[in-house]
């Protein structure tokens, strides 16, 4: 399955609809039954089963409830505090069917209003739902009673991060709310402030007027083992200071996100967002933040994030309400092992740069679309997803040295990270191209022709020919006509007769990386020739 369609599956685990605690009362009223006889545990030899309680003794004070509440107008927060999805037709339901009377505040035999929407979305992939807490105790520092006029949006979790009320949580838990309330352990409840929010890393931190708190232990995420014992305390589905155990499954889980996660097997519902992934040391390494499902409940894989990241976006946003990163403008893809075959590359790693920013760091430093970006100050860049999490670390006005394969040869660019700003994309007018005045017919089945001058300088350009038409391994390849072709192997072609002359003489039996630009990218495409016609 491909990250494009893993990523549908992927599901923010916070903000649930909370079980009505009529549910609750019902199984408490239940007349009790004579008890089982109590099993005897059965020993196994050499079987030594984790046991939790005294670290969630230690941990679960750490922990908190967080829920938020939007403003809505006194027209439409009069579906008495029901839960985001459920109208006064669904909940007179419930108490027709479970109770036999009819929802308190309605007449007698009489049912609820029946349309209405609910203030939160879900749907079959578990998204970001609305959640609500239903009456609960005002909170220590407003009003008795609160305005009638505010909503229940959403319920999650998070973790004291220190004794003097700074709090971290996950940023869609609080976004776009208009109050955060915290719960402690002990009841007490207090209204938040927003400290500051990140949505790439998805980490908010929030503060309370509190002192003397239980501050968490903060771990070390790079010493995560796979396979060791973790677990989750957080407030699935609205219930409070739940407790969890599992294994991690696998580190630097790559979701198409900025961060590498820490993937788990630790039960995490809607509700968990925010929470602490706890070690067997009390300490936490991660923030339970995704899961992977399609029903929106867990599927048995969930996803942290690491701790250590999580610190370095809380450290700036308690300082400057804001996060800074550091950028190179370069757009960046995967090399793959035929790209890597191709270009003789030991193995298939790095980032390849598809196209550089006019006027950026990069381009000033010389990178180059084709470019294979192998290092970073010195730090190897394993995936392309290694880059932007080292660039995006350093501080703006740093200079740093990248190392680029090209041609065959790797050489080091000394480059000064400017600072991340809102991507530009130059687009240069196309014109149409002139008939094909080459064959498709040669070992590569392309025909080119060269680019008119003033294209070329619209574009940018210093090489390169246009595809005229493709057949055989090129349209096997993915060639299409309008295809600004750069580079055989590691020549860089100049004219439609250079090109001509470079594609009879690749050997056959080889694969050879094309550099290829479309629109506003550019790529190595392999390509294997077939074998030249026989005279």
């Amino acid at each position: 399955m491909s990250n494009l369609s893993l990523r549908t599956y992927f599901a923010a685990a916070a903000l649930a609809a909370c079980l009505p605690l009529a549910t609750f009362a019902a199984t408490a009223a239940a007349p009790a039954s004579t008890p089982a006889p109590a099993a005897t545990p059965v020993a196994v030899p050499g079987v030594n089963l984790p046991d939790f309680t005294t670290l969630v003794d230690k941990v679960g004070p750490s922990v908190v409830n967080i829920r938020t509440t939007t403003r809505v107008s006194s027209s439409s927060s009069d579906l008495h505090g029901l839960p985001p999805g459920m109208d006064d037709g669904d909940m007179s339901e419930f108490f027709r069917r479970f109770f036999g009377i009819p929802m308190p505040g309605t007449p007698r035999g009489g049912g609820g209003s029946g349309g209405g929407n609910g203030g939160g979305s879900g749907g079959d992939q578990g998204g970001d739902s609305g959640g609500s807490q239903g009456n609960r105790s005002a909170p220590q520092d407003s009003p008795d009673n609160q305005d009638n006029s505010e909503q229940s949006s959403g319920v999650g979790s998070g973790f004291i991060m220190s004794a003097d009320g700074y709090v971290m949580t996950n940023a869609h838990v609080v976004d776009d709310a208009d109050t955060i309330y915290v719960t402690l352990t002990d009841k007490r409840e207090f209204k938040a402030k927003l400290i500051g929010v990140d949505e790439r890393t998805d980490v908010a931190v929030v503060k309370i007027q509190a002192t003397s708190l239980p501050a968490i232990t903060i771990g070390d995420s790079n010493k995560v083992r796979v396979g060791e014992w973790v677990l989750a305390i957080g407030s699935p589905f609205g219930l409070d200071n739940t407790v969890t155990a599992g294994i991690v499954s696998a580190k630097g889980r790559d979701t198409g996100d900025y961060l590498p996660f820490i993937q788990t097997d630790v039960a995490v519902n809607p509700g968990n967002s925010g929470g602490p992934l706890i070690n067997m040391a009390g300490e936490v390494i991660g923030i339970n933040s995704q899961i992977y499902s399609r029903t929106g409940g867990f599927m048995g894989i969930s996803f942290a994030i690491p701790i250590d990241e999580a610190m370095r976006v809380a450290d700036q946003l308690k300082t400057t309400g804001k996060v800074t990163r550091g950028r190179i403008a370069v757009a960046i893809g995967e090399v793959t092992k035929e790209v890597a075959d191709s270009l003789g590359l030991p193995k298939a790693q790095g980032a390849l740069v598809s196209s550089v920013e006019a006027g950026g760091p990069a381009d000033k430093a010389g990178i180059q679309p084709g470019d294979i970006i192998l290092k970073y100050n010195g730090h190897d860049v394993a995936t392309a997803t290694d880059l932007p999490r080292m660039v995006g670390d350093t501080k703006p006005g740093t200079k740093a040295t990248i190392t680029v394969w090209r041609k065959g040869e790797s050489r080091d660019l000394p480059i000064t990270i400017a600072e991340m700003q809102p991507d530009k994309v130059a687009k240069a007018e196309t014109k149409k191209t002139p008939p094909p005045k080459a064959s498709a017919s040669n070992t590569l089945g392309i025909a080119v022709s060269d680019i008119p001058a003033d294209q070329k300088k619209a574009l940018k350009l210093t090489n390169g020919v246009t595809v005229d038409a493709v057949e055989g391994p090129a349209a096997r390849a993915g060639f299409q006509k309008g295809d600004i072709i750069l580079r055989i192997g590691d020549t860089d072609i100049t004219s439609a007769k250079q090109f001509d002359a470079v594609a009879q003489n690749v050997d056959p039996s080889k694969m050879v990386a094309v550099l290829v630009r479309r629109g506003d990218n550019t790529q190595f495409v392999p390509l294997r020739p077939r074998a030249p016609a026989q005279k």
